[in-house]
């Protein structure tokens, strides 16, 4: 959630005694799949309990704080007797300032068209928006969308927030120490240099302009093939974005409320949030002891103490300081223990264009003496020059590993680009040897071509055919699609060199080929050739069309004088005599 602290914030409706009552509930929740998973992590007082369900999604804030303020109690119908978690904003908060309201819409069409299955609609974008920044803080963004200043979240230092370790040098959110949730939809660097979108066309993927935001917290909340108008997905989606019951609960609220209706207003006059969820977050403090040792008495005066020591007399030593409490250290996760990844027993991963791969990849985590590690959470990410994609069209998916230490990642799908390319499978919250894996796509291929007409193909010199030739192409009997082909006018079956006479098809220009390159099936696996011709030569001749892969079909062309042959007519004389 941002922070600027120095800046003065609007105060809303809510009582004193409100907002502290939302603050007790609304502490500091954690949210999922921080790259620096629970280490150093020091839960405050009145935090939200995680929700383990998620926890293998992967993460967008790492664990910042969020605004507890609730919808309006204005809204067109307003809960008597609201549930939700959180603090009641002053009546008129509703509107989106039109820059930001516009990112949300443009963000929704975009995912109808490219993940048509996940249904996800804009108000979500702005309940989240709406919670993580106060719509941009108000709407305090440039006419393409970026935010006059950055929004950033509290640095997660470990202090009251999740301990996440410097992953962007600093580029997004300044620091080279710590990270920090940055942007109008609060991402974490780690999570934007695979997550991050650019919404507005300009080339560059900027956390802090709400175009290119709002479309990566789309996608990000589709991703492992949700579909959010099923509500254990959407549940799930905003789950995996903050782990916590009562940010659940709090977007729901504003999701609920921007579906009955709302408002653009003009940018910059957007009403902000007061009230956050880690205001009265308590900090680390020395650990002291409830009852301290007291120190015994001193004898009293004249009772003798015993021999005493030369120079002493009968006064007892000053009692020594009790020793300071050992500070309790924070239990050592599973996560804590890897020590690499090792493959497990992957299989070649080769696939045709277009296709599912067969194989997963599966990966096992291991301490230092190989021993299987379960629930560690497993990144696989996709790089190279290819368009393949994980099963949901996303490039990096994050699994936790199953009792046996392994996380299989989802399944690959091929793209059209052919070649190799990598995927690398890492630790989400420590630094270990990862695994890489080498996945190839190959070109589209048929194992069988058919004609689709039986009809003789017959011309005469000089004339042209009457049929065009078409075939169909199958590989293991299903449609082969998108398949390169060429078809040539060959000399013989055994030499398959272009013939210099007989049938011919037309170039652009009308001069005779016989050769065609550069052809392919279509959606149906269907082949049609242009028009053949036939210059003076008669006899049979042959076409033989090939595709990738090496299958081929000959066709047999005829080309013969029409038969003016006839019976012989009877003569006039015979036809007229009586």
């Amino acid at each position: 959630m941002a922070a600027h602290f120095g800046r003065r914030l609007r105060k809303g409706a809510a009582t004193t005694a409100v907002a502290a009552a939302a603050v007790a509930a609304l502490s500091a929740s954690q949210a999922p799949g921080s790259t620096g998973e629970d280490h150093g992590r020091q839960t405050t007082a009145g935090a939200s309990a995680p929700v383990p369900a998620a926890a293998s999604t992967g993460n967008a804030t790492g664990n910042s704080p969020y605004y507890t303020d609730l919808p309006p109690l204005n809204s067109p119908k307003p809960s008597p007797s609201p549930t939700t978690a959180g603090t009641p904003v002053a009546e008129g908060e509703g509107g989106i300032p039109a820059t930001v309201l516009d990112a949300y819409k443009k963000a929704e069409a975009e995912l109808r068209s490219s993940k048509p299955g996940c249904n996800l609609p804009w108000q979500l974008l702005a309940a989240i928006g709406k919670v993580e920044s106060g719509q941009a803080e108000g709407g305090r963004v440039a006419a393409d969308g970026t935010t006059l200043t950055p929004i950033l979240g509290p640095v997660l230092d470990g202090n009251g927030f999740a301990l996440i370790k410097d992953t962007d040098h600093g580029e997004y959110d300044g620091s080279a120490e710590y990270d920090r949730a940055v942007g109008p939809m609060q991402f974490i660097p780690s999570t934007w240099a695979w997550a991050g979108r650019d919404g507005n066309g300009d080339g560059k993927k900027d956390p802090n302009n709400v175009y290119d935001a709002a479309l990566a917290a789309g996608h990000y909340l589709c991703s492992n093939g949700r579909d959010l108008s099923h509500e254990d997905d959407l549940h799930g989606a905003i789950l995996s974005y903050n782990n916590s019951q009562d940010y659940l609960n709090l977007v729901l609220s504003w999701l609920d409320y921007y579906r009955k209706g709302t408002h653009s207003v003009p940018d910059g006059s957007g009403d902000l949030p007061t009230h956050r969820s880690d205001q009265g977050t308590p900090r680390t403090q020395s650990p002291q002891h409830s009852n301290p040792p007291k120190a015994k008495p001193a004898p009293k005066p004249g009772k003798p103490s015993g021999p005493g020591k030369p120079g002493g007399g009968n006064e007892n030593p000053t009692p020594k300081p009790p020793k300071p409490p050992v500070p309790p250290t924070t239990p050592q996760t599973p996560t804590d223990t890897v020590d690499h990844l090792q493959d497990a027993d992957t299989a070649q991963l080769t696939a045709m264009a277009g296709h599912a791969f067969t194989e997963r990849i599966g990966t096992r985590a291991e301490t230092k003496a190989d021993k299987s590690v379960a629930k560690v959470r497993v990144r696989f990410t996709i790089s190279g020059d290819t368009d393949a994609t994980f099963t949901g069209g996303e490039t990096v998916a994050t699994v936790t590993t199953d009792a046996q230490g392994v996380a299989h990642a989802p399944a690959l799908q091929a793209g059209e680009k052919t070649g190799d390319f990598k995927v690398t499978a890492t630790v989400v919250g420590r630094k270990v040897k990862g695994v890489d894996y080498t996945a190839t796509v190959t070109e589209r291929v048929a194992d069988t071509l058919t004609r689709t007409s039986d009809t003789p193909l017959t011309c005469t010199p000089g004339g042209e055919f009457a049929d065009q030739v078409q075939v169909k192409a199958t590989y293991k009997g299903a449609v082969a699609d998108k398949v390169a082909a060429t078809a040539t006018l060959i000399k013989s079956p055994l030499d398959t060199t272009e013939n210099d006479k007989g049938p011919y098809f037309k170039d652009k220009n009308g001069k005779p080929v016989r050769t065609l390159d550069a052809l392919q099936t279509d959606a149906k696996g269907l082949l049609t050739l242009p028009k053949l011709y036939a210059d003076d030569s008669t006899g049979t001749f042959l076409l033989r069309i090939t595709t990738t892969g090496g299958t081929t079909l000959t066709v047999e062309l005829k080309v013969a004088a029409d038969d003016t042959s006839a019976s012989p007519s009877p003569s006039p004389s015979a036809s007229s005599s009586s």
